[in-house]
C-alpha cells in the first residue's frame, strides 16, 4: 500500500517527511520509478498520464494538489476509485486575503488611482461607504465561506450564489437562473469562486455583466475557462464595469500583447490567488487517508456528475 505524489522536488520531500513522521505504515514514493504502480493505493498531483486507469489498476484515492479538479476530469478514473481535490488552511487563506485585497481594491477605486498615477493626475473620487455596497459571491463552497467571513467586519452587504439552495446568517442567498438574475441586479463588487463545470464555463460573459449595475466590479479569483477576456474588456470599455481584479485567464500564461495587461482598469496577477501550503496539504491528505482507512469519505471528495 503505497501513497506517489507527482510534484516539484520540495514539496515531495516536504510530504516524504511529514509521511515519514505521521503516518510510516504506508509506503512513500515521490517519482514513478520509486514505485510499483500495482502498489499504489493514493496519488496525488496536477496532471495525471492519459493511461491512468491501466498504469495504476489499484487506485482507491486520486488527490488534487490544488482546489480545482478541472484538469482531472478528462482523465480515465479507475473504476472504484475516489477523486479528492484540496481542502487545506493554506489554499483557503490565501484565496480569502486575494478575494479581500481584491474587494477593498475596487471599493477604494484603486484600478483608477492607478490609472491616474500613471498619467500623472491628481484628483480625488467620490467616496462611496461599505454600506452603500453590495458584495456578491459566485460559488459559497469552502473558499466562498472563508470570504464571506473575513468581509463581514467590513460592513458590505453580502450576497452570495450557489447551484442549490443554502442558508448563511447575514448573507443574501440565491439560488438557480432566477437567483443569480436577482443577485446579479443589485451586487456592485461580483466575486468569482465557482468550480469550472460544462455549466459554468463562460459564465462571466457579456450577458452576465449587462445584469451588473453601471459601475460595477469584478475580483475573479476562479478558473480562466469561468471568463469571456473579449466581453469583459468590452464591458469596462464601455464604462459599465469600473475594473478587475483578475487573477487567472485561458489561456495560463496569458499571452503577450493581450489587452488584459495594459488595460488600465484592470489589475491582472498570475495565478497566484491560492496555492497549498505543502506542510499543512501533507497533514490534510494524511487524514483524508486515515478517513478513507475508517470507511469514511475524505474531506474534498468529488461529485463527478456535478464536477466538483
Amino acid at each position: 500500500m503505497t501513497f506517489q505524489i507527482l510534484s516539484y522536488p520540495g514539496r515531495v520531500e516536504t510530504f516524504r517527511r511529514i509521511f515519514g513522521r505521521d503516518m510510516p505504515e504506508v509506503g512513500f514514493a515521490g517519482s514513478v520509478e520509486e514505485a510499483d504502480p500495482a502498489d499504489v493505493r493514493y496519488l496525488m498531483a496536477w496532471t495525471f498520464p492519459d493511461n491512468l486507469a491501466t498504469r495504476y489498476p489499484n487506485l482507491e484515492l486520486i488527490f488534487s494538489t490544488g482546489a480545482g479538479i478541472d484538469q482531472i476530469t478528462g482523465v480515465d478514473i479507475p473504476p472504484g476509485a475516489k477523486l479528492v481535490r484540496m481542502i487545506e488552511e493554506g489554499v483557503t487563506t490565501l484565496v480569502r486575503d486575494y478575494v479581500v485585497m481584491g474587494v477593498l481594491g475596487l471599493h477604494r477605486d484603486l484600478p483608477a488611482f492607478l490609472a491616474q498615477q500613471r498619467q500623472e493626475v491628481w484628483k480625488t473620487r467620490d467616496f462611496v461607504w461599505p454600506d452603500q455596497r453590495q458584495v456578491g459571491i459566485l460559488g459559497l463552497g469552502e473558499l466562498g465561506m472563508a470570504t464571506v467571513h473575513a468581509l463581514r467586519p467590513f460592513g458590505f452587504n453580502l450576497a452570495g450564489w450557489s447551484r442549490t439552495q443554502k442558508t448563511i446568517e447575514g448573507v443574501d442567498c440565491y439560488h438557480g437562473a432566477d437567483g443569480l438574475a436577482a443577485m446579479l441586479a443589485k451586487t456592485d463588487i461580483l466575486v468569482c469562486l465557482l468550480p469550472l463545470t460544462a455549466e459554468t464555463r463562460h459564465i462571466l460573459n457579456a450577458e452576465l455583466f449587462a445584469q451588473l449595475p453601471k459601475g460595477a466590479g469584478l475580483v475573479h479569483a476562479g478558473r480562466g475557462g469561468h471568463l469571456d477576456q473579449d466581453a469583459l474588456l468590452d464591458s469596462l470599455d464601455s464604462g459599465h464595469l469600473s475594473g478587475a481584479f483578475v487573477d487567472v485567464t485561458d489561456p495560463e500564461p496569458l499571452p503577450t500583447g493581450h489587452r488584459l495587461w495594459s488595460h488600465p482598469h484592470v489589475v491582472l496577477t498570475p495565478h497566484i490567488a491560492g496555492h497549498s501550503r505543502p506542510e499543512s496539504a501533507a497533514e490534510a491528505t494524511i487524514a483524508n487517508i486515515r478517513r478513507h482507512l475508517a470507511g469514511e469519505l475524505p474531506k474534498g471528495v468529488v461529485d463527478i456528475r456535478h464536477g466538483y
